[in-house]
């Protein structure tokens, strides 16, 4: 056996687990895979699982079959899933002892599997290896507490605190209004501990019961391993408490979105300084490049960020939610923030991310936009000074179809992430359309039902 795998069976065997949650990532973020006693784990190694999971929407559908047969293996044949390094976390939740083991996925030649997103987060790493350069991430996830609900149909209701009474009025930072749920979250708090997630600090955001929790910066794999474990355990903790946890990017309406913002910079390998400053500590060029890049190509990526109709929901002018990719130091009416730091810290954080969208791929997708901008030497635009809700240059994709149109005609996207990435998931994300597009909504009944 290799010396990962005897590492693996070593902590497997300290921590007495005696069962493994093998998972993977699929283009929406689900977790899939198979539950196995750990001895079998052990023995087989890995998993088998097919390929179409990764061609399968959030409803369980299936891409039409024209589109599936030419990007999968007609017979449907399984591809190779073994666990990824440093990818194994406790389920403190559990009754059980148990792990889960996040995999990599590999076909039958023993290539990595262009649908996985996994992949895609790890090929758009190494395009930055390759240069010498090792980006840094540090997310920031938003979600609601809601009542629980078991009608759809029903819009969702702030929860009861501790107190008895739910939220009223908007409470940014408020300490009180989120120590209404101290017990949920030292839940939360002790279970990521356990499971190495490196948390850092919870603020009440603007909308009733909305939270954001932040990571420390760090490896961009690695915390996109984190989140997914994160909103798991979060779900979990909130099911314990007789709540729902929501990452849905417009939960309520008329209230503020869920993002999942994202500060990346980049230090030189050989080095390990930062190369977005220059001698003097000021804004380098590599770091105005990867501005331009992410202004230049966000509208392209926008499907990776707003994954689903509802992410668009949340790009509304006045709620500190992006409208724009435009930039600013200090500015949260811009796509793309410069936060006041010091120049070992200089920073740009992209606010158009969704707490919906996956985030190995929406990640993967911000950190190629910046890279692109680094090696097309890509000039951005003059920073914003002030609002830049009323600037109409550099405008978004208004529509998930339009910005799946755009995506799709991108040569230089299906160079980088590759041309069966990009059709997949874009077929995908259509097919979840199709489906949103035959539900009829509660308005159209109130407003057109007697009226036309």
């Amino acid at each position: 056996m290799n010396a990962p795998f005897d590492q693996l069976s070593a902590w497997l065997k300290e921590h007495k687990i005696t069962e493994v949650e093998c998972v993977i990532s699929d283009l929406t973020g689900i977790a899939r895979g198979k539950i196995a006693p750990t001895n079998k784990f052990l023995h087989e190694r890995g998993m088998r699982l097919p390929e179409s999971v990764l061609l399968q929407t959030v409803t369980g559908d299936f891409v039409d079959d024209d589109i599936y047969y030419d990007l999968l293996d007609p017979a449907d044949i399984d591809m190779l899933c073994r666990p990824a390094a440093n990818a194994t976390y406790v389920v403190p939740w559990a009754i059980e002892p148990t792990a889960i083991v996040i995999h990599d996925t590999f076909d039958k030649q023993g290539n990595p599997v262009e649908l996985s997103p996994r992949n895609v987060l790890k090929k758009v790493l190494q395009l930055y290896r390759d240069q010498g350069w090792q980006p840094i991430v540090a997310p920031e996830m938003e979600f609601y507490l809601t009542q629980r609900c078991e009608d759809p149909d029903l819009p969702l209701k702030t929860p009861l605190g501790r107190s008895g009474r739910a939220e009223s009025g908007r409470q940014s930072f408020s300490i009180d209004a989120a120590n209404e749920f101290d017990p949920l979250f030292e839940d939360v708090y002790d279970w990521c501990e356990a499971q190495g997630l490196d948390l850092d600090t919870l603020i009440h955001e603007d909308g009733p019961a909305q939270m954001e929790i932040n990571f420390r910066h760090g490896d961009a794999l690695d915390l996109a391993d984190q989140i997914t474990v994160f909103k798991r355990t979060l779900r979990e903790a909130a099911l314990k408490h007789n709540v729902a946890a929501t990452f849905m990017a417009k939960p309520v309406a008329d209230e503020p979105g869920s993002a999942m913002h994202l500060h990346q910079s980049v230090v030189d390998m050989a080095t390990g300084k930062p190369v977005f400053v220059d001698d003097d500590g000021k804004m380098s060029e590599l770091f105005l490049h990867h501005i331009g890049g992410l202004q230049k190509y966000i509208p392209t990526l926008l499907p990776m960020f707003a994954p689903n109709v509802n992410s668009f929901r949340r790009f509304l002018p006045d709620t500190s939610a992006p409208v724009n990719v435009e930039w600013g130091e200090e500015n949260r009416t811009v796509g793309l923030r410069v936060p006041t730091s010091s120049p070992d810290a200089m920073r740009v954080e992209n606010r158009l991310p969704g707490a919906d969208a996956n985030p190995y791929l929406a990640i993967a997708a911000s950190l190629l936009c910046g890279y692109l901008g680094m090696i097309e030497r890509i000039e951005p635009s003059a920073p914003v000074e002030g609002r830049a809700y009323e600037r109409r240059n550099l405008r978004l994709p208004i529509t998930i179809e339009d910005a799946l149109a755009r995506m799709e005609e991108c040569v230089t996207i299906k160079h980088y992430l590759g041309d069966k990435f990009v059709r997949g998931y874009v077929a995908v994300k259509r097919a979840e359309h199709e489906n949103f597009k035959r539900v009829i909504s509660s308005w159209e009944r109130e407003f057109l039902l007697l009226s036309v």
